[in-house]
Parts: structure tokens; sequence; C-alpha cells
């Protein structure tokens, strides 16, 4: 029986309570910034600027270091925005998304701040690569960026470049050898690999010393499957009962099968409405998710219960 357990609270203070090298993988979507309010004081996203912002965040993922084993791995869903300055004095600057245009909140009411990190109207923040070098820098390593593409993205009535319809997820890890299982996440192949075609999808992808063949044979990638790519295709969806937005459970699924073992402990610090929560527990996984609104906190465990039935375990607790 898989158990989880949603603590309320900052995660810059919860995350210092929990055991060291405690969690196999991190999986989670921090609150974008300038992106809403979610009427939290001290909340994540509100910052002046995007070096504050980023700061936060990487304040957070220090502590989640040292709860991460060190053959854990951290999966980072982050999207991007644009900086936008208004000329009327009466309208405040805004943050414009691949979502559409966002509400004015601490982080973009002062166009000095956009200013002063560099930003120009309608420059791109570039918000998840600042996060991913600034990780990078403080010792993560920056395995892959995975690319979130969406055959149904919101709408928008821009000209002059294209609609934004992807976001990024990020594999981080504290080691250059980690657990991760290829196997499991491994995809139908599209061609059918034939003996000495270096072209043919499965060339290589069953010999894991390099080797061009494996003794005595000459037939490559015979179960029909190929490495899964980078680039992930999933439609966007929403939990009902939830009024911000959610990441699809399809887009959770690979990082945990990839990431982790049953019984293994998944941790969200930004859990959100439990969508990391709900894929864990279905395959056999446990789950840890830090939560600064009660709220929120209450509603995923009521999804958990929900779609785990007698299967599993739900507790809430109330943090510092």
């Amino acid at each position: 029986m898989s158990k989880a357990t949603i603590i309320i609270g900052d995660n810059r203070e919860t995350l210092k309570t929990l055991p060291l090298q405690s969690v196999q993988t991190v999986i989670t979507s921090p609150p974008y910034w300038g992106l809403r309010d979610y009427g939290q004081p001290d909340q994540i996203g509100l910052e002046t600027s995007p070096d504050d912002y980023v700061e936060q965040l990487c304040q957070v993922f220090d502590e989640v270091w040292r709860v991460l084993r060190d053959d854990g791995t951290l999966w980072l869903n982050l999207g991007d925005s644009y900086a936008s300055f208004r000329d009327s004095k009466s309208s405040p600057d805004t943050l414009r998304t691949g979502e559409g245009t966002k509400v004015a909140t601490a982080a973009n009411r002062n166009p000095n701040s956009l200013r002063e990190a560099g930003l120009k109207h309608k420059d791109l923040v570039g918000i998840p690569w600042r996060v991913a070098f600034a990780l990078q820098a403080r010792g993560w390593y920056l395995r892959q960026d995975i690319i979130w593409a969406k055959p149904n993205p919101m709408p928008e009535s821009v000209t002059d470049r294209c609609t934004k319809s992807h976001e990024y997820l990020f594999l981080l890890t504290k080691s250059p050898k980690y657990y991760f299982d290829n196997q499991a996440i491994k995809e139908e192949a599209l061609t059918e690999p034939k003996a000495r075609d270096k072209n043919a999808e499965g060339y290589q992808a069953d010999y894991p010393k390099g080797d061009r063949f494996s003794a005595g044979e000459r037939v490559f990638g015979a179960d029909g499957k190929r490495n899964k790519r980078d680039v992930w295709t999933i439609g966007t969806s929403r939990y009902k009962e939830a009024h911000f937005a959610t990441y699809p459970p399809e887009l959770i699924l690979p990082c945990v099968l990839a990431g982790s073992k049953a019984d293994d402990l998944i941790l969200d610090p930004f859990s959100g409405s439990g969508t990391t929560g709900v894929v864990a527990m279905q395959n056999n996984r446990n789950y840890l998710g830090l939560e600064l609104n009660p709220e929120y906190a209450l509603m995923s465990e009521k999804r958990l219960m929900d779609a785990c039935g007698v299967f599993g375990e739900v507790e809430v607790q109330s943090g510092l």
C-alpha cells in the first residue's frame, strides 16, 4: 500500500525538517514568475525581479539537494514570459506568456525592476534557463532539457511571432551517475531496425557499453522499441476542482517510471493540487508533498484519496 503525506507550510522551512537523503526523485512545477497571486504571504512568484525569483527557487533546491539521494533525480517544469512596457503611466506593465496576459503583480508593476534586469519591451524573459543555469552553478548537473510540446496551446493574438506552444522540463542530478530506468519509458520504434543499419532507431540501443555489435549478434533493437525522445507531445489538461493551471499526469508518468522504483519516495515541494502524488501512488510509489496554501493541501488530499481508494493512505500535516 502506498502512502502520501502532505505538509502545509513554507517549503523553505519544512524541507529543513526532512531526513537527509530520504527522497529518490523530485518532480515539481513551481509558481511561474509574475503569473498569479495565490494570496499567501511570502509566496514564491511575486518577486520584484527575475533575479530575486531565481534566488528564491535556488534556496528551495539547496534544501532539495540535502534530502535527495545521491543517485536521485530532479525533474523541474517551468514556463516563460515576455516583458511588456506600456506607455500609459496609469496602466501597469505586464508580463505576457503563452497562456495569455496575466494579472499584474508585485513582480511586474514596477517597470524599473524589469529594466534593471536588462529586459526591454517585448523581450522573452528566459526564466526557465535562468533557473537552470543558476542551479547548474550551485552544483547540480543539468542533464537534459525536455520539451513539453502542447498540441492544444492557449491561442494568442500576436502577429509578430509564433504562438507559444511549449514549456521546459529539466532533468537535473547531484552526480554524473544516477538511477534512470530507460527501459521503463522506451517508446515504440517508428522504423524497423536492420542488420548493420546505423540509421535504424534501435542501433546500439541494447548495448550499454556502446559496442557496435554484441558477440554473434547482427540485429539491433529487436524488441521494436527505441529510447524515449526529448520532445514529449502532451495536451494540456485541467483538474476541475482547481482554479489554477495543473500539469497533465501524462507529463509526470515518464519521470516517475524512469526516476524511481516501486515503494520509493517521490517529493513535490510545490504540491498544488497533487498531480505528482496521484501518478506516484497509482504506480506504487510513496509521495511527500509540501504546500503553502492550506486550501490546496486539502484539495490534493481529496484528490489523492479519490484516485487511490483503499490502495493508498493519505495524511495532511501542519508544518512549521
